[in-house]
């Protein structure tokens, strides 16, 4: 691939922090106590993570019954209208009820909550403030495969933060719950099964995202995807969306705080399963295509994912292929809707073959043609036993 496909961070933001930070000192005044005299730090943007919300870092202190109280803050908002969104809606109350709900009912690490502003007369969109959290997340940029604290650690610190990662999902997966508890969770598109909307609701967004200029290699990874849609997806649960070891802070390789709550649904365990195993393919697939370099082939190996998770749960993961082409799909529309914002703050040109504007369209190639699996190393494939149940052509390992 030629350089100018390399990887960049595109643009975050398009607000004035200066002005954000004023109004969010007033803000601030009127959920303290009288008296509060609220001081607020300079705004910082985190640089290694996230492009679809907009997450602020600040410091607070106040006055309290006579003392000074202080918080480290993050504030999580609705993007600018004028920045061209990632996404076409940003459901930050959506997000703060959920991450209420996991930490009243899992003993996962989920920040503090500390106040919901649902409204947009505060900063001009609705945000949610929670206290932040000690600890690293493996970076997207540069990806934590090419050089990264977690590129440099042991193999068995690795092996440790690996199982802490599956474990935080199969306690997510494990939630009790009532039909009532997750009701706002359930996207709302057409479809008798919760997968059946999840990938009428991806569908949405791919129409709205590309503006009228689809992608050819996206519109047969669909074709696909319908052709492959599993008779049974399994049981439904609480699906956190964005699975993800890079969500995820960790001090000494344990996990203090897991974020990033945006795209939590109702569906199938595997969407999070395999949205896991995938997002690794994807930053490995980076390091070896555009640096000769040999990532972390140790970490988050198919078949040490869903075995692990098997152990936790007694649930063994089914049609996972399948469930890898849809996560690969998923990232695909999202880069490719990257590339329009990058377009529209002049970052980039759009090329004229659209598939260029799926970083990993090599990956999704093999996937569609069956032959992906084949080169995975020996001991990568899939795991799965129930593979045997997936649809006549998914290429699911075991069919």
């Amino acid at each position: 691939m030629a350089d100018s496909d390399a990887p960049a961070r595109p643009q975050v933001s398009t607000r004035d922090l200066a002005e954000v930070h004023d109004r969010l000192v007033d803000w601030l005044a009127t959920r303290l106590p009288d008296g509060a005299d609220p001081q607020v730090s300079e705004l910082s943007i985190p640089s290694t993570n996230g492009m679809s919300s907009e997450t602020l870092l600040f410091d607070a202190a106040w006055t309290e019954e006579g003392e000074t109280r202080t918080e480290r803050c993050v504030v999580r908002m609705r993007p600018a209208l004028d920045a061209k969104p990632v996404f076409p809606t940003y459901d930050l109350d959506k997000q703060y009820r959920v991450m209420s709900l996991v930490a009243e009912r899992c003993g996962i690490p989920v920040p503090k909550l500390l106040w919901n502003e649902p409204g947009e007369e505060a900063l001009g969109a609705p945000f949610f403030v929670m206290r932040r959290a000690d600890g690293s997340a493996p970076p997207d940029v540069m990806p934590y495969t090419i050089d990264s604290w977690l590129q440099k650690a042991d193999p068995a610190d690795r092996a440790r933060l690996q199982e802490a990662s599956v474990a935080i999902i199969a306690a997510i997966h494990q939630i009790e719950h009532t039909a009532e508890d997750i009701a706002f969770l359930q996207l709302d598109q057409p479809g008798d099964t919760a997968l059946r909307r999840h990938l009428n609701d991806l569908k949405a967004y791919y129409d709205w995202g590309m503006e009228g200029h689809p992608v050819p290699l996206l519109d047969r990874a669909f074709t696909w995807l319908e052709d492959n849609f599993p008779a049974d997806a399994g049981p439904d649960v609480i699906s956190w969306g964005d699975a993800r070891i890079g969500n995820i802070l960790y001090v000494d390789f344990a996990p203090t705080a897991v974020l990033d709550w945006e795209m939590a649904a109702v569906g199938p365990r595997e969407l999070d399963l395999a949205w896991l195993v995938f997002i690794h393919d994807f930053f490995q697939d980076i390091a070896s295509r555009y640096g000769g370099l040999p990532g972390i082939p140790d970490l988050l190996r198919r078949e040490d994912v869903y075995a692990r998770y098997a152990e936790l749960t007694g649930h063994t993961p089914r049609n996972t292929n399948y469930f890898e082409v849809y996560s690969a799909v998923r990232h695909g529309v999202v880069m490719a809707r990257i590339a329009h914002r990058q377009e529209h703050f002049g970052e980039r040109e759009m090329p004229e073959n659209l598939d260029e504007t799926v970083l990993h369209r090599a990956l999704i190639e093999a996937m569609l043609d069956g032959t992906f699996w084949d080169s995975l190393p020996v001991g990568s494939a899939s795991a799965a036993p129930e593979a045997s149940e997936a649809p006549e052509g998914s290429e699911d390992a075991g069919a």
